[in-house]
């Protein structure tokens, strides 16, 4: 029972379904876990563990009906404190409660609880997921596990989204992605982080950052998990059976892209060199790499950089329907927030239009290769206290963005996979990206990764922090 929640989530979701144990025992764990780590770890704006008996409880009585139980029935789930939850507060990372029409279920949020999910609580987020370094002056900033001794950035803005499930209270963690939001926590904490394609799940519900770019979605441990859950909730698909089925066909030899482009030049030496031995592990296997024009990508980045696309939206959303807002978020975030033009300026108008121009092209990155491989991250978490001058802040939250942010204006999916450690002993992702509306392409041919690589978990180990903690009990 105590080594259930380290397993694959299909495993533990068919234990639930074969009553080999029950969601509340389950449920127990993870809060366990949760007592040992949480103070540490601080994963969670809001941990609601009496909400979350009652649940593991109905997920009991439904597992125990006799009918075929939905997929994610009793799995524990963290939530990004963006989502709303029916009863829960939402503060969305600002120093207020949101008003009661945020305490809603989200889309996402509603079709896990029809299947029974067990909600564990809300994690922190970047003050309205307006940063990708992952620090929230109000509530604290989660702690990343793999350094045990310095408080390193987790990443953002779902901060504390891959630290839940390196603590061991969930074994799915809802987040959303704008710039990157789901893949640079994930490879920063070395989780998977799978950010759908725009338009592909409803946001409904979801504190909005940037109405053009926001997406939902979630980070777990290992691909197969990613893949388990996508094929869970996506209405194309429903059965996660069904989706890895597919998934696993002809994705024995992939042509890969390496595209020609100022993310991979500015990569972190030690980083990059992990990278390409991973791309080297994946050619030995059969997978054909190439270069390719990787342009666009760069004048992608530029304009979510510079444009002010996402902060229009964002200050417009303020204005609107959160009357005093502004004026009350951290410097952090709020005096970059008042720099950023209007949606009614001229300059928002010409990124949206320049945005059109560059998503219409994306098709051409992808010619004679299935998918782009790029890092997810091009440095090393560094420790918050290295990030005190708001000069240093800045410099690391554009290079978090650097590499994620381009495949989100151009309206492309993508999938982070953790694929070994820097000199720091961090983790580094791979992101695998596909052409927008492809995510089963993404999730394929990073699951075919992860079983050339190997389980992420072990292929990383245990991270530093964890380790201390098993010796210190």
């Amino acid at each position: 029972m105590s080594h259930l929640l380290d397993d694959p989530l299909a495993n533990v979701a068919a234990a639930l379904r074969e009553r080999r144990c029950s969601a509340a025992e389950l449920l127990e764990e993870a809060l366990s876990r949760h007592a040992e780590r949480g103070a540490r770890f601080d994963a969670y704006k809001f941990l609601d563990a009496e909400g979350a008996r009652r649940a593991a409880r109905q997920a009991d009585r439904i597992l125990a009906g006799g009918s075929d139980p939905p997929p994610l029935c009793g799995i524990p789930v963290s939530v990004k404190d963006l989502y709303g939850v029916e009863g829960l507060p939402t503060f969305a990372g600002t120093a207020r409660r949101l008003p009661e029409a945020w305490s809603r279920d989200a889309w996402l949020v509603g079709e896990l609880r029809r299947q029974g999910a067990v909600f564990t609580g809300k994690t922190h987020t970047v003050e309205m997921a307006y940063g990708a370094v992952g620090i929230n002056p109000h509530w604290g900033t989660p702690w990343n596990p793999w350094d045990a001794d310095r408080h390193r950035i987790p990443g953002g803005s779902s901060c504390g989204a891959g630290v839940s499930l390196w603590e061991g209270s969930a074994l799915i963690a809802l987040g959303t992605d704008t710039g990157g939001s789901i893949r640079i926590p994930a490879s920063m904490t070395g989780t998977v982080g799978h950010k759908t394609t725009k338009g592909r799940w409803p946001t409904d519900g979801v504190v909005p950052l940037s109405s053009t770019l926001d997406t939902v979605g979630a980070l777990t441990r290992r691909v197969r998990d990613s893949v388990y859950f996508f094929g869970s909730v996506d209405p194309a698909w429903g059965d996660p059976a069904v989706l890895l089925r597919s998934l696993s066909r002809g994705s024995a030899a992939v042509r890969v892209g390496l595209p020609r482009c100022g993310i991979w030049r500015d990569c972190q030496a030690d980083v990059a060199e992990v990278l390409h031995d991973a791309m080297a592990e994946l050619q030995g296997a059969g997978w054909s790499v190439q270069e390719t024009q990787g342009g666009l990508l760069d004048e992608a980045g530029h304009l979510y950089m510079h444009g002010g696309m996402a902060g229009a939206e964002c200050r417009d959303f303020l204005e609107r329907d959160l009357p005093g807002w502004l004026e009350q978020l951290h410097p952090t975030v709020g005096s970059r927030l008042e720099r950023t033009p209007s949606v009614s300026d001229g300059r928002y108008a010409a990124a949206v239009s320049e945005r059109g121009r560059l998503a219409a092209a994306a098709p051409d990155l992808f010619h004679g290769v299935r998918v782009l491989a790029l890092p997810t991250a091009i440095l090393t978490p560094p420790c918050i206290t290295d990030l005190e001058p708001m000069e240093r802040y800045l410099e690391v939250n554009a290079a978090a963005l650097r590499p994620t942010c381009p495949v989100s204006m151009l309206d492309l999916c993508a999938v982070s996979l953790p694929v070994g450690l820097d000199r720091s002993g961090m983790p580094v992702g791979l992101q695998i990206v596909a052409p927008a509306g492809e995510d089963e392409t993404a999730l394929s041919v990073a699951l075919a990764a992860e079983r050339i690589l190997g389980d992420p978990l072990r292929r990383l180990d245990t991270p530093p922090a964890l380790r201390a903690r098993s010796e210190e009990a």
